[in-house]
């Protein structure tokens, strides 16, 4: 029996990511130690979900460590000086553009993320320092459950 083709909304499991991206399952959790910014959902006993822009980032770490030549502190400084939308624009002409929300232009993203002055970036990145902790302290309260 055939598998289903998965929409594009559709989360992915690490195997079915890693499949699409073309790169083995432990680099992506390689990448994961990596890049705090790659942050799948995880379900109890740890398995990860992969979300399309979870994928659309995953594809422009491959683009800029693969193609372009970065280094792992080189994808790092782009994100920490340019944002997520920088990272996910490197792998818009790789086979993930496909994946990504069609009612969400990342370009644009890229586009403004590049305009926002160094105080308005520090507060983005305060918020979403935030935004993890509480999300992290939610995990830890669901895992106990």
């Amino acid at each position: 029996m055939a598998a289903v083709a998965k929409g594009p909304n559709a989360f992915r499991t690490i195997s079915e990511a890693a499949d699409e991206l073309g790169v083995p399952q432990h680099v992506l959790r390689f990448w994961e130690t990596k890049f705090s910014f790659i942050r799948p959902m995880k379900r109890a006993g740890g398995r990860r979900f992969y979300r399309p822009q979870d994928v659309a980032v995953l594809n422009g770490v491959r683009t800029l460590l693969h193609s372009e030549g970065l280094t792992i502190k080189g994808v790092q400084k782009l994100h920490r000086d340019h944002g997520l939308a920088q990272v996910i624009a490197a792998g818009l002409g790789a086979n993930g553009a496909a994946n990504l929300d069609p009612e969400v232009d990342y370009k644009d993203d890229a586009a403004a993320a590049r305009r926002l002055d160094d105080r308005a970036r520090h507060r983005l990145a305060f918020a979403l320092d935030d935004l993890t902790a509480v999300k992290s302290r939610l995990d830890g309260l669901l895992a106990r459950g």
